[in-house]
């Protein structure tokens, strides 16, 4: 199967989705996990990642089962979240998928949103009457689950904040329908994890608060969510939260914000971080203004760390502190 082929969604795809669609090549298709990898190729993922590999992306396993050495591999390249829009690319007859993810802003590697590759399982055809809706909601909750009905069992579980979620309906006791990507009917989540989209310009102060209910999540290279996430990422999905979306990578996030002179950064405000004659390899969140003796502090997905941290910043940080920015 080549480029200008039909991909056909699994049968049990179609069976949720009550019609019997298929993906195909220069179209867009949604995601339809919780949480989907993007990878180098197919040839470059490991044993360890089969469970995100899977049908239903199994990312909380996976990230359970990898030691720090894996935490790193370089064959991830960023994530997606559930409804997340992409334009396919290729489809292979092995299940994979080429994909550009237009909603993560990658100037340098294609103007039209970060390339990679994914299962196609994890794909869906986009429903036209679920594409469009005047009044969207957001998960705020860092992790939630969605259910078959109210109190119900749950189907779709390690769904993450800044996941857009379309209404299926008002609330009941408490709990509210949702439209699902490659399902026919809705499922359900408490209310009270989901908040209305903003068109509001969120403050920086907002954006940090996301950031900071991350703290001591793992290091994933590539991570781009609550179970898993790398230093961009952390940036990213803060501001996405609020409907902004900041290039995927470091170096991009730079270019796409407002440079200030050191010393007027204020907290949710962006340190970046490049070694001589280098690119910028790494991004932090302001978290308190610089103190008189020069101290700062940021919130960061630390690689050296394996984890999300807040930190005051050690010599070898300042000694490679490039720039403060504004969103």
């Amino acid at each position: 199967m080549t480029v200008g082929f039909f991909h056909r969604v699994p049968l049990d795809s179609r069976h949720d989705l009550g019609v019997d669609v298929e993906l195909q090549p220069g179209r867009e298709a949604v995601v339809r996990v919780a949480v989907a990898t993007l990878w180098t190729s197919p040839e470059a993922v490991r044993p360890v990642d089969r469970p995100a590999l899977t049908a239903g992306a199994d990312i909380r396993t996976w990230v359970s089962g990898m030691d720090t050495d894996q935490q790193v591999g370089d064959c991830v390249l960023s994530q997606l979240l559930l409804g997340e829009r992409v334009l396919i690319s290729e489809l292979r007859p092995d299940g994979w998928a080429r994909v550009v993810a237009v909603e993560q802003p990658a100037a340098k590697l294609d103007p039209r949103g970060y390339p990679g590759w994914l299962p196609a399982e994890q794909l869906a055809v986009p429903d036209p009457a679920h594409t469009s809706i005047d009044h969207p909601l957001v998960v705020d909750a860092t992790v939630t689950g969605l259910h078959a009905a109210p109190n119900g069992p749950v189907v779709l579980p390690g769904v993450v904040v800044g996941t857009r979620l379309v209404p299926a309906g008002p609330a009941l006791d408490d709990w509210r329908p949702v439209h699902v990507p490659g399902r026919a009917t809705p499922l359900w989540l408490p209310d009270g994890h989901l908040v209305p989209a903003s068109a509001a310009s969120p403050t920086a102060e907002q954006a940090l608060a996301v950031a900071q209910r991350l703290l001591d999540v793992v290091y994933i290279w590539g991570g781009l969510s609550a179970h898993g996430i790398d230093c961009s990422g952390l940036v990213h999905l803060a501001w996405r939260r609020f409907g902004v979306l900041l290039p995927r990578d470091a170096d991009d996030q730079a270019v796409a914000t407002t440079p200030l002179s050191l010393g007027a950064e204020r907290p949710g405000d962006l340190y970046f971080f490049a070694r001589p004659g280098r690119k910028i390899h790494h991004i932090g969140i302001v978290t308190a203004v610089p103190g008189d003796d020069g101290q700062r502090r940021m919130l960061h997905a630390c690689y050296r760390r394996r984890r999300v941290i807040e930190e005051e910043l050690p010599a070898d940080r300042t000694a490679t502190l490039v720039g403060a920015h504004r969103v």
